[in-house]
């Protein structure tokens, strides 16, 4: 923690109050809430300053007692919770009790991202979530999902509170929260059969610069001039410039104890891949070390094709591949593909739920026990040429599908590096080659797979996972026709 302590100055000070407040909390401790079962989450707020406060719960007989600050009357402190249940209350007093309902325990996961995370499940003007009606209209308030939406703010400096408290499953609460983050909690629900509750902070267009800690800005970005968060006089984007939504939707919720992170960003990022490797990774080192969480997984989604222009460009391609780097650069990490649902007119898939329920198969898998389930995308393991063919190889534990036709998002490049639309075919044992083939390009050199930035995916494994775009080559992108 010792890394971020202009950040901590900062929450040291949350909610400061006069002599005769009564127990106050930030709004992300709320009715409704899902704390993170068999851990020891951290609970904070106010108090009258230099008053005992003591805090009971509706799972233990415990009394835990702690002393309001005597000045600012800010208190913390942390309390076990039990494996998922409820409904419990938590009751807290400084002579002065305050009664929090409705608390869950079970799972709690951080959602965030750029609009493709913001989108909600009722969808853009014009651009809706597939599917969603039924799960709107079908949403009852028993169901154990709760949801807290943080409202948008940006901040050039750490921000002491933010708007936003848990929400019971209701229609209306469940038609504005993001689609992604709705449908990952939805699909995880219905698996592991305990309460859920996701935290959801984004805004469209943010690039990932914006959501980290200035003090990690400033020691591994030099790139970045960040004289305008001291000088209200420059004009930024307030929603692209490194660490103001950190400062207005992040900060505030230090510490509440969660169990992962999902991820849904990289469009504003994209002209900048292989810095994004490094920016990924630092964002999620940051998020880990802030709210004291360090083994908390760590799953994104991977950009969707789109026309971005005509189409036929390939910063798409090079940016999935550094998103797909940056996998070895963050421990207990996994990628949700989605080369396959991509939408030639508008950069906002609707196959929203796909989206949710591949990040939530990845927590299945690694999390929750589900061992059987192969969850990571197939990826590229190697190729041979031989005979005017590619022949390429995967990594994937249960082999390769469709069977039977031509695959299509395939090109091949010979000697010159010009590449031309190819076909693949399964071969091999268990399915986990695929020979590649193209009229054009008899001595073939180099091969990849959905690389263009408007591409359709054709190959999935076993369990509807898709292929990971991929290229052989390791040509100079300005070399490339």
């Amino acid at each position: 923690m010792e890394r971020f302590p202009a950040i901590l100055a900062a929450l040291a000070l949350l909610f400061s109050v006069n002599a005769g407040a009564k127990v106050t909390f930030p709004s992300v401790i709320s009715d409704n809430m899902v704390l993170q079962q068999r851990s020891d989450v951290a609970l904070w707020g106010t108090a009258s300053p230099g008053k005992t406060v003591t805090l009971t719960t509706g799972w233990s007989n415990e009394l835990f007692r702690v002393r309001a600050d005597a000045k600012t009357g800010k208190w913390s402190l942390r309390v076990d919770t039990p494996a998922a249940g409820g409904p419990y209350d938590i009751t807290v007093s400084d002579g002065e009790s305050v009664t929090l309902k409705n608390v869950l325990i079970g799972e709690v996961w951080f959602c965030s991202g750029q609009s493709n995370m913001e989108m909600p499940v009722k969808g853009y003007d014009s651009q809706p979530a597939k599917g969603a009606t039924e799960f709107i209209v079908g949403a009852k308030p028993s169901r154990p999902i709760r949801i807290c939406n943080i409202k948008k703010k940006s901040s050039r400096t750490v921000e002491e509170v933010s708007e936003g408290s848990w929400e019971e499953h209701t229609p209306s609460v469940v038609a504005n929260t993001s689609a992604t983050a709705y449908f990952f909690a939805e699909a995880l629900q219905t698996a592991i059969d305990v309460p859920v509750g996701i935290i959801v902070s984004s805004w469209g267009g943010s690039s990932i610069e914006t959501w980290i800690p200035r003090e990690v800005i400033a020691k591994d970005f030099p790139e970045f001039d960040l004289k305008y968060l001291d000088d209200p006089s420059i004009e930024v984007h307030n929603y692209q410039a490194p660490s103001l939504l950190f400062n207005g939707q992040v900060a505030p919720l230090v510490p509440y104890t969660f169990k992962g992170m999902i991820w849904y960003q990289g469009e504003t990022n994209r002209f900048r891949p292989e810095q994004y490797i490094r920016l990924q990774a630092a964002y999620v080192q940051a998020m880990r070390e802030l709210f004291k969480v360090p083994d908390a997984p760590f799953y994104f989604a991977q950009i969707a094709p789109y026309r971005y222009g005509d189409g036929t460009e390939c910063e798409l391609g090079y940016f999935n591949e550094a998103q797909q780097k940056s996998l070895d650069c963050i421990p207990h990490s996994g990628m949700a593909v989605l080369c396959d649902i991509g939408e030639f007119g508008t950069i906002h898939p609707c196959e929203k739920r796909k989206v949710g329920q591949r990040l939530a198969y990845l927590a299945m898998r690694h999390d929750y026990g589900f061992d059987f389930l192969e969850a990571d995308a197939p990826v590229f393991k190697g190729v041979e040429f031989k005979e005017g063919k590619a022949y390429v190889s995967f990594n994937t534990a249960t082999g390769l599908s469709p069977m039977g036709r031509e695959l299509g998002g395939f090109e091949m490049a010979g000697a010159d590096k010009v590449y031309h639309k190819a076909v693949g075919v399964l071969s091999g044992k268990d399915n986990r080659m695929i020979v590649v083939s193209c009229a054009e390009v008899p001595e073939p050199v180099a091969v990849r797979y959905c690389f263009r930035d408007w591409s359709e995916g054709s190959v999935y494994n076993n369990y509807g996972i898709p292929l990971a775009p991929f290229r052989t080559d390791d040509w100079a992108r300005e070399d490339v026709k």
